[in-house]
């Protein structure tokens, strides 16, 4: 007997990457179910080769349902995942709505799976950041072999990780500014056509943007408190993929090659590095992918043991739908969590 699956939000961009990769990966479901605001209801989404007519979330009985892959924004998920919850499902949360929650693991399969047995406390499982999620794939092996002591990054994000109206205003600018009508500015606070925007989120008193203060606290939380992080969030006019320059300093030395072969290793980590023109990867290569790429592996010389790297992912994907959907293999491939169907039975 399978599992019964409710994704929310499946009218977006999160949540049809969460129908398509359910399918691809063959997820060991007997049902799943796309949920979405009234106002969506009897759109269809595509899943595999089915098509699934959306239903209301505020109608729906989750009784029966064993796990939900939310992706419908913070609000909705602080509102409606602890009563999920409490109905028995376990909730998989894309928002940052619950991931400072001492009590709901911050889950990024290849780095910290053990973590996720703290999910019995509330029923929910939390994503992280698109931006963090990459990145503490490419940072946990390093990590594991000399210990990091400060990381600087600065990422290179995609308008996707904004939304489709985000994604909507790239592609009418840029046609905007190739046939000289005006550029209109809505989603974004500057224009992003052949621009880029040094600012994601909302700005905090101490000068950093939620976004940026985000990448900082979450990696901590999922790979060590330790860890001192400085981030500078950049929004860039690419559709698909974020992108991010890492600076690392060790505490113990690491050459380039074993930081090579560290991350050859890794789950998740796929190393193109060639030191030659096109020899790494860039965003428009990454989309569609579930990896996360890393190139431009080198040393940092202005201090002791330090290293730079290029690192670029498909944020829909490994950044928000196919993370969650990999938490939900996790749950079910350790037997942490049985079908209600199974229980019934």
């Amino acid at each position: 007997m399978g599992y019964k699956v409710a994704v929310v939000g499946a009218t977006g961009n999160v949540g049809r990457e969460m129908l398509d990769i359910l399918a691809e990966r063959g997820f060991p479901a007997d049902e799943v179910v796309a949920l979405a605001s009234r106002r969506s209801v009897g759109t269809e989404v595509s899943f595999g080769d089915k098509t699934l007519k959306i239903k209301a979330l505020e109608n729906y009985d989750f009784s029966d349902t064993d796990i939900c892959l939310m992706s419908a924004g913070g609000d909705v998920s602080k509102e409606w995942s602890p009563k999920i919850g409490r109905q028995g499902c376990v909730v998989i949360d894309n928002s940052s709505a619950f991931r400072y929650d001492s009590d709901v693991p911050l889950i990024v399969p290849e780095v910290n799976a053990d973590a996720v047995k703290g999910f019995t406390k509330k029923n929910i499982i939390a994503n992280p950041n698109c931006s963090t999620a990459q990145l503490v794939v490419a940072l946990k092996p390093l990590h594991d072999l000399a210990t990091i002591k400060r990381v600087v990054v600065a990422t290179y994000q995609s308008v996707s990780g904004a939304g489709k109206d985000a994604m909507d205003e790239l592609f009418s600018q840029t046609r905007a500014v190739f046939v000289s009508d005006p550029v209109e500015a809505k989603k974004f606070p500057k224009r992003i056509a052949f621009n880029v925007i040094p600012h994601i989120d909302v700005f905090m008193e101490d000068g950093y943007t939620k976004e940026e203060w985000k990448v900082m606290v979450e990696t901590k939380k999922i790979l060590d408190p330790k860890i001192k992080l400085t981030c500078t969030a950049v929004r860039v006019p690419v559709f698909i993929s974020h992108s991010e320059a890492v600076n690392v300093e060790f505490e113990k030395p690491i050459t380039v090659e074993e930081a090579t072969e560290a991350l050859r290793a890794a789950p998740g980590v796929l190393v193109v590095d060639k030191r030659e023109p096109g020899g790494y990867i860039t965003p428009y290569e990454a989309a569609g992918e579930d990896a996360t790429y890393v190139s431009r592996i080198r040393e940092d010389a202005t201090v002791e043991n330090g290293l730079s790297f290029w690192c670029v992912s498909d944020n829909l994907r490994k950044g928000a739908a196919l993370n969650a959907v990999q938490i939900a293999e996790v749950l079910v491939n350790r037997k942490l969590l049985l079908p209600k169907s199974q229980k019934a039975a």
